[in-house]
């Protein structure tokens, strides 16, 4: 799921829009990769058998644009496409609560929209400025979501 991806998924449950703000930040005092080391800490290059490719992390630091109407959200979609940041686009597009430019905080799993979710933690973050995004279709209309950390 790229930047211009498609991906889309239905769900007939209900909920979503704005929530209680999180804490932004990275959170905790982790070490990086030392020289040699790859993903797993593992210096010989190898992965251990407990790792794949998965993206991990419980809560994901989430925005979304809401659209009703699937035109409207496909002129979001141009803008983005255009270079606009994902802030700036969701302040104008955005159809709920959450105009603080889509930011809907820092979330966890089963707390989202099934489809919405499944978008959201398959999606790598990034940032506003060059946002990776995936679409999703809830009960509530389209979503473009994007992930800007995980932990």
């Amino acid at each position: 799921m790229g930047k211009k991806g498609k991906d889309s998924a239905a769900n007939a449950g209900g909920g979503g829009g704005a929530s209680e703000s999180g804490k932004g930040g990275k959170g905790g005092k982790g070490k990086g990769k030392g020289k040699g080391e790859n993903d797993s800490g593992a210096a010989d290059g190898k992965k251990d058998a407990n790792s794949n490719n998965k993206l991990k992390g419980n809560s994901i630091n989430v925005r979304h644009i809401l659209c009703e109407k699937h035109s409207k959200k496909e002129e979001a979609l141009a803008k983005l496409n255009d270079g606009v940041k994902f802030d700036e686009v969701a302040r104008e597009y955005s159809e709920d609560k959450a105009r603080q430019g889509g930011s809907l905080g820092w979330k966890t799993k089963g707390s989202l929209l099934e489809a919405f979710e499944k978008v959201a933690y398959e999606l790598q973050p990034s940032t506003v400025a060059s946002p990776k995004w995936g679409e999703a279709k809830t009960t509530e209309g389209y979503h473009i979501i994007m992930v800007e950390g995980r932990k």
